[in-house]
């Protein structure tokens, strides 16, 4: 079977790096997405391990249309009968861009009748009650281009379970994870975020370097599909648990200025069985200060929007700078959509990345060198950057 993952634009190749450690075959990154193939077991297991990617479904077929005949014509050839049985839901959604059928509810229309007519050859039925699993029928069309999938996902994978609800401005769980991955925080790392809001990334991070599956504590759609698969999904799930390691030294903290934040990152760690080495507590991004001999700091600041919000987030760079010094042992990533961050912030980024924070197009600024004359004995296990 050949699936597809979505991932945002910026970090397919990190979807395509686990896919791999996961022991998918054919991994092959796109724009956009990472098309992979495997069993019903690989299936399981990106669904619980994708740290990154947004969501996970079964594609059916690529091909070009430029018309409503050659859409009917393209969906009607797949293998429908395959995958969905003759009780089976199959709503229609879908996106197009820069393509001749421009119409969405029309091309649903068509993909529907499309599919109906290859079901009623297959099962002899004039009519399909759509009462059995949700098979969510999702389209693509891009430059012409038309992708058809099958959702094997239910909610988007971002979705772990643990933060039901959050503070202004969430960060993405997969931003989040990404970000930290970015960072290459070490399983025995120490994580800091002074603009922790509801503990994304401290909580991200603790999974990552714990070996903690994201999926572990939701469900996906896939698995209400057939009986014969639950003992597939059933032993990815203990195969993930039993490459935990909540043992390997990890620690993070969060500051916030605002109580609620600080309360709600503690509540979202509980949920998400981290308690136990994340740390919240109330503070000014003045008041940060390198404690210890190293650290890995991953923040998210507000963003500016109307002139007086420019206006401080302007200033919150500016203290960042002050307080996010060169040292060894230490590093730092920022994300923002302030082209101008560097000159505020008062240095040039040691390496930027082009990442989307929802719609909105940033820049991740990471810092981890220092001067030469500050350079003393390496930490153990750490290579230099």
């Amino acid at each position: 079977m050949i699936y597809c993952a979505t991932c945002l634009l910026g970090i397919e190749g990190l979807v395509a790096e686990e896919l791999r450690e996961l022991e998918a075959g054919d991994v092959r990154a796109e724009n956009g997405r990472v098309l992979f193939s495997g069993g019903p077991e690989i299936l399981a297991r990106a669904s619980l391990g994708s740290r990154y990617a947004e969501r996970i479904a079964i594609l059916m077929g690529d091909f070009p249309a430029r018309s409503f005949e050659q859409l009917f014509q393209g969906i009607k050839a797949l293998p429908w009968e395959a995958v969905l049985g003759s009780q089976d839901a199959f709503p229609v959604t879908g996106s197009s861009l820069n393509s001749q059928l421009h119409s969405v509810p029309d091309c649903q229309a068509i993909i529907k009748k499309a599919v109906v007519e290859r079901l009623k050859n297959h099962y002899h039925l004039a009519w399909f009650p759509e009462e059995g699993p949700m098979h969510r029928l999702r389209f693509r069309i891009l430059k012409d281009q038309v992708s058809i999938m099958i959702d094997t996902s239910g909610a988007g994978l971002h979705k772990r379970g643990y933060r039901p609800a959050s503070a202004a401005a969430p960060i993405k769980e997969t931003l989040a994870a990404a970000l930290v991955k970015l960072m290459r925080l070490r399983p025995d790392g120490h994580l800091i975020d002074p603009f922790c809001g509801s503990g994304t990334l401290l909580i991200e991070g603790a999974t990552l370097a714990m070996g903690i599956a994201p999926g572990l504590g939701r469900r996906f759609v896939a698995e209400t599909w057939s009986d014969r698969d639950k003992p597939v999904w059933k032993a990815e799930r203990e195969r993930a648990k039993a490459k935990e390691n909540r043992d390997s030294g990890f620690s993070a903290v969060g500051y916030d200025i605002d109580p609620q934040a600080v309360s709600l990152a503690l509540e979202n760690a509980r949920r998400a069985g981290v308690e136990n080495v994340i740390q919240a507590q109330l503070r000014d991004i003045r008041d940060f200060r390198e404690e210890g001999p190293y650290g890995c700091v991953a923040c998210n600041p507000p963003y500016g929007q109307r002139l007086l919000d420019q206006k401080e987030a302007a200033r919150l760079y500016r203290e960042m700078g002050k307080v996010f010094q060169p040292k060894q042992g230490w590093s730092y990533g920022i994300i923002t959509p302030e082209e101008c961050f560097e000159d505020i912030f008062g240095r040039r980024a040691d390496k930027r990345r082009k990442l989307y924070n929802g719609m909105i197009r940033c820049q991740f600024y990471q810092y981890y060198k220092w001067r030469q004359e500050e350079k003393g004995p390496a930490r153990p296990g750490r290579k230099g950057k």
